[in-house]
């Protein structure tokens, strides 16, 4: 329970970083703390396996249970919408991430972060970790908005 507590506390610090524009703030906050290689990998996985679950959860309930569709663009830096194979690779890790969990493979989700971690350079991870913060405060402000719950650490930590 203690480690969930720990990345909970790590991913809220970073919720209100990317709220008030530090991106990097937000990085430094969800840094792994474990010495060695192995140890903060695992942190980082296990980081972005909980923001990806959440907003699994909220794309769930945004979507009426599953009952009605949940679209996700994909925008390229002009803000023009593209195919998702035609964006950058952290974007789309991201949707591949955040679709599998939706379906409720959460072992495809965890194939994808495994592959960014273990094949993708260093500022490619920040930009996947950076987008599902964004996600996370996107999704919940438009669950908020429709009077639909949100957890409550996302929910107390954004509000």
């Amino acid at each position: 329970m203690t480690e969930r507590r720990n990345l909970v506390q790590k991913a809220q610090r970073a919720l209100v970083a990317m709220q008030l524009g530090r991106d990097d703030e937000a990085l430094d906050y969800v840094a792994p703390s474990a010495g060695d290689e192995p140890g903060r990998t695992d942190e980082i996985r296990e980081l972005m396996m909980l923001l990806f679950g959440e907003c699994s959860a909220m794309v769930t309930v945004l979507g009426d249970g599953g009952n009605a569709p949940v679209k996700v663009q994909v925008f390229d830096e002009t803000g023009e919408e593209v195919p998702i194979d035609e964006a950058d690779p952290p974007v789309r890790t991201a949707v591949r991430t955040l679709l599998a969990e939706v379906h409720g493979n959460t072992e495809a989700a965890q194939e994808q972060v495994e592959i960014a971690l273990t094949s993708a350079a260093p500022d490619e991870v920040d930009s996947l970790v950076l987008q599902a913060l964004r996600w996370t405060i996107r999704l919940s402000a438009e669950c908020q908005a429709r009077a639909l719950p949100v957890t409550s650490w996302i929910s107390d930590t954004l509000s």
